[in-house]
């Protein structure tokens, strides 16, 4: 079957490299069937829908077909086998990357390592910071006795790191599977625990309860929107069958005021003295925030939960220490305020202002033994600052040797770099132009390098300089670009140029670094990154300019930095792709629709492209927050707008477009990239090609193993390249 396919795929190819003028597109427009919707007297036309059902034969040979036929041109491009060896020389050039570092009593430390020669993170126990290490969890082995790639979601220890809790999902499905494990003798503990994809696992004190987060069985004919509904925070002895669990924060327990759609997450002190429940309604950044006596609890009664603030109350953040919570809110203060919180007499209204709102963006807080640590963002600097707990103490900034970006708390997880039992942070830190490391803060202010990330030759290049500038967008609102290029880069409009942006839940572009990035530059490459409204670069209000309804502002101010790079010299229409993911996908897609004539070529990753349907997916519902509903007008309307899918017009001379997606995506349902590759095949008169790169084995890119990292990124800048007319990276004519 292999032979006979890439057989039939070589005529095509031959016509396909004749000349980068005569290309024909891999992807060729299937039968539309168009299933019609009529929305608050608004007409909306599908002619891919049935390519949603991607299990039917039909819609699975098409797929398979395309991306075979876009594999097989990306692998012909000339340079692009060079892109990749530079890639991978990069990559390699340090002995590992490390990564998710937690430190615990005992002086133990935990993390994830992958060297130089794996193809995918482990999870490792360290003795002692220097001190004797031993591989915990090797997903690799895993996948060399099932056949299918496997990737570590999260883990917690126990604490003094006896054992570790883990989720291990299979293909980027990310439907992980929790597990427990005895650190000392590295044997399983119990049962593997099932529907755990975001199990936020965390023990008790004395390490013998675990509370762990679990998605709802699905029964048959149960609708796909169920799936991360009813979910359910469980308590169970350690070593005891999940079926003994019990649940004590979610849905019908008492004192407990939810909806189906909002996700529960509860935790357990460092102390012991109390639960704190977390309520997450999607992707929407305020949380609702309750507590209850833990000991009570642990010994077997049901817990007595108080709700502690609403989501009105605007608070993203919170962290204990002794009785109280710090919390991080924008209520009136949309670059937010620290307040702190009495469990003993939780009154909101009363709750203590530590940190006023000033003109640095306050964007994180955690608890360590000597302090409240607090992240501020300053212009798109990071700032690191702390504050005795004692009361009435001054705050005090703790100087970091690079001036870059750090999180004190992870995106999808508790996870945060401090711990309330121990002094100091753990602190990841990198900028544009200096590669990641991790550094100790101590609670005397003194920054050492913990060594744990191996340095390499190409971490900290001299002649990597970065632009940072504010372009006026439609309205007037400046909009920040940072712009990556050799220095003495020529002002000459010839520069291959790569746009990316985001712009979505409020997430902001904050320098970091890439090896991978340097063999953009090295091919003669500027890199240019830009915060639209819809990221949280100045805050609140930032953010809220480029949401929902207001939602246009971000492919608007994301077009204005495209223009700015034009008009600037930078580049040329002829020499500028634009790149971004996921919800990014939103942002490049409704560019290239508004602005065809702006671009060479663009690059949506996992993209979220039909907005009007997301909603009918597992993931539609948790995203409603972010981009509205379709079942109200406005919310329609606002979807419609940012649907690319929709927005694309027959006849339209569109640029090249490469769409990527992991097939097993939980996130982005692979059809938002299918049904939009098929409908611009058929709309597009540019000649132009439009390719559909599929990954059969990996999802919304969590979890991809190396080889998967490198190929993707070889096959994006080889496909930018030759659409920028770069030489030696063009198809030659017999």
């Amino acid at each position: 079957m292999k032979i006979r396919r890439l057989a039939a795929a070589l005529p095509l190819l031959a016509t396909l490299l004749a000349a980068q003028a005569q290309v024909t597109s891999p992807t060729v427009a299937p039968p539309a069937r168009n299933v019609p919707e009529t929305f608050f007297g608004t007409t909306v036309n599908d002619p891919y829908r049935w390519l949603e059902d991607v299990k039917s034969p039909e819609a699975a040979k098409w797929m398979k077909e395309s991306s075979d036929r876009s594999h097989a041109l990306l692998a012909a491009i000339p340079g692009r086998a060079k892109l990749l060896d530079a890639l991978e020389k990069m990559d390699a050039s340090v002995s590992a990357r490390v990564f998710g570092v937690v430190r615990e009593s005992g002086d133990r430390w935990f993390f994830e390592r992958r060297s130089a020669t794996e193809n995918q993170f482990k999870l490792l126990m360290r003795e002692g910071l220097d001190g004797r290490e031993r591989v915990l969890v090797d997903p690799e082995a895993i996948e060399k006795r099932t056949g299918k790639p496997h990737a570590i979601n999260y883990y917690a220890a126990s604490p003094g790191g006896t054992l570790v809790a883990y989720g291990l999902s299979a293909q980027g499905s990310e439907a992980a599977v929790l597990h427990l494990l005895d650190t000392r003798s590295g044997r399983p503990v119990g049962r593997p625990i099932t529907r755990t994809d975001y199990g936020s696992p965390n023990f008790s004190p004395d390490g013998r309860h675990l509370l762990f987060s679990r998605l709802q069985r699905m029964k048959p004919g149960m609708p796909a929107t169920e799936k991360y509904q009813r979910s359910m925070t469980w308590l169970m002895r350690v070593g005891s069958d999940a079926a003994k669990a019990r649940p004590i924060f979610g849905l019908g327990v008492p004192g407990v005021d939810i909806t189906p759609a909002e996700i529960p997450v509860a935790t357990i002190t460092h102390d012991g003295r109390w639960l704190i429940g977390y309520v997450f309604n999607g992707t929407q950044r305020e949380i609702t925030l309750y507590a209850s006596p833990a000991q009570p609890v642990l010994a077997g009664k049901a817990p007595r939960w108080t709700r502690l603030v609403t989501a009105a109350d605007a608070v993203s953040g919170a962290s204990y220490f002794d009785d109280g919570l710090y919390l991080l809110s924008h209520k009136d203060s949309p670059r937010s305020k620290v307040m702190r919180l009495s469990l003993k007499s939780p009154d909101i209204a009363q709750a203590e202002v530590i940190v006023a709102q000033g003109e640095q963006v306050v964007t994180g807080i955690a608890s360590a033994a000597d302090a409240l640590y607090v992240e501020r963002r300053d212009g798109n600097i990071k700032r690191l600052f702390k504050r005795a707990h004692a009361g009435g103490a001054a705050l005090q900034e703790v100087k970091l040797p690079i001036e870059g970006s750090f999180r004190l708390n992870a995106d999808e997880s508790l996870a945060s770099a401090a711990d309330p039992r121990l002094p100091g942070l753990v602190l990841d830190l990198q900028s544009w132009n200096r590669a990641r490391q991790i550094y100790l803060i101590g609670a005397d202010g003194a920054v050492t390098n913990s060594g744990l990330q191996p340095q390499g030759p190409y971490d900290a290049p001299a002649d990597i300089v970065v632009t940072e500038v504010k372009v006026p967008s439609h309205d007037g609102a400046l909009v920040p670009l940072s712009i990556l290029h050799r220095k003495g880069a020529a002002l000459d409009g010839r520069n291959p140029t790569l746009l990316y942006g985001y712009a979505s839940y409020g997430i902001t572009e904050e320098p970091f670094f890439s090896p991978g990035r340097l063999a953009w530059l090295d091919a003669g490459g500027v890199l240019a990154v830009a915060n639209p409204r819809g990221s949280s670069v100045y805050g609140q209000d930032w953010y809220k300019a480029g949401w929902q309804a207001t939602k246009p502002n971000t492919w608007k101010d994301f077009i204005a930095c495209a223009q700015w790079l034009v008009d600037q010299k930078w580049t040329s229409p002829a020499k500028l792709g634009i790149l971004g993911g996921s919800a990014g996908g939103i942002l490049v897609g409704r560019a290239m629709t508004e602005r065809p004539d702006l671009f060479a070529a663009v690059v949506p990753a996992v993209g979220a492209l039909d907005m009007v349907r997301a909603e009918v997916t597992p993931n539609g519902v948790p995203n409603i927050p972010e981009f509205g509903t379709r079942t109200t007008e406005a919310g329609f309307r606002a979807l419609l707008a940012m649907s690319t899918y929709h927005q694309i017009t027959d006849g339209t001379k569109y640029p090249a477009v490469m769409l990527t997606h992991g097939v097993n995506d939980p996130r982005v349902e692979v059809w938002h990239s299918t049904k939009t590759a098929a409908r611009l095949a058929a709309a597009s008169t540019s000649g132009k090609p439009i390719l559909l790169r599929l990954d059969y084995d990996a999802g919304h890119g969590i979890g991809n193993t190396r080889k998967q990292q490198m190929l993707e990124r070889a096959d994006v800048y080889a496909f930018l390249l030759w659409q920028m007319g770069v030489e030696g990276v063009q198809p030659k004519a017999p």
